[in-house]
């Protein structure tokens, strides 16, 4: 499965961190049932075999509503599991080492926070770019913001489609009209809610409604 714009538009990144007494399959699919087009699995701390059943689960999951399903970091985890294709850090595996392990076919995401690293990750490979943070997120303690202006340089410097990264919510998502993204990554902003397949459907408004206002004003 290659990427597709389309399923950009709200891409859901999995957190433990909430799961009360639902399973990570649980939370996930109520996720996909608001209408979330693009699951990561991003496991820290787990151990491989857990995160394998984990990912072999979401993987059949995400097929079923034919959404791409791809895994933070493990290449080869990727590999074993056969997922859609992975997320790369810019502390990872480059992405032209990550296609010549994945080959042609699978996705490739990999986060930039600069337009030097964005044009690198499309050459060696990239199928899109995770770019952020562009909001303080607490997800990340490290990871320096984004400005608008830098979200917007990257996005028109590169051919592949972007989103934005990073303390994204319902209330500050319409702020990144206009930059170029076709998409946003979330956390929090769904799996911290009390109602994840609500809070999917309203946030997955927001950003439709937010990249439409920024089409609207590039014509």
């Amino acid at each position: 499965m290659k990427c597709d714009k389309k399923n950009l538009l709200l891409y859901a990144v999995t957190d433990r961190s909430w799961l009360g007494d639902k399973t990570l399959a649980e939370q996930t699919e109520e996720a996909l049932k608001g209408g979330v087009t693009f699951v990561q699995i991003r496991e820290k701390e787990l151990d491989r075999e857990h995160f394998r059943e984990e990912a072999e689960e979401l993987k059949s999951l995400c097929a079923r509503y034919q959404v791409p399903f791809v895994i933070n970091d493990d290449v080869d985890l990727a590999l074993e599991v056969d997922a859609d294709g992975v997320h790369v850090g810019q502390s990872d595996m480059e992405a032209g080492d990550v296609r010549k392990k994945l080959g042609p076919d699978k996705i490739i995401g990999v986060s930039a926070r600069t337009v030097s690293q964005a044009l690198l990750a499309q050459q060696h490979g990239a199928d899109y770019l995770g770019v952020g943070a562009v909001f303080h997120t607490s997800s990340k303690a490290d990871a320096a913001e984004v400005d608008f202006e830098t979200l917007k340089e990257i996005c028109k410097a590169v051919d592949i489609p972007v989103i934005a990264i990073g303390g994204i919510s319902e209330e500050n998502v319409g702020q990144l009209a206009g930059s170029g993204i076709c998409g946003v990554a979330v956390i929090s902003a769904i799996f911290a809610k009390p109602d994840v397949k609500k809070a999917a459907q309203e946030l997955k408004k927001a950003v439709e409604e937010m990249v439409a206002e920024g089409e609207e004003a590039c014509r």
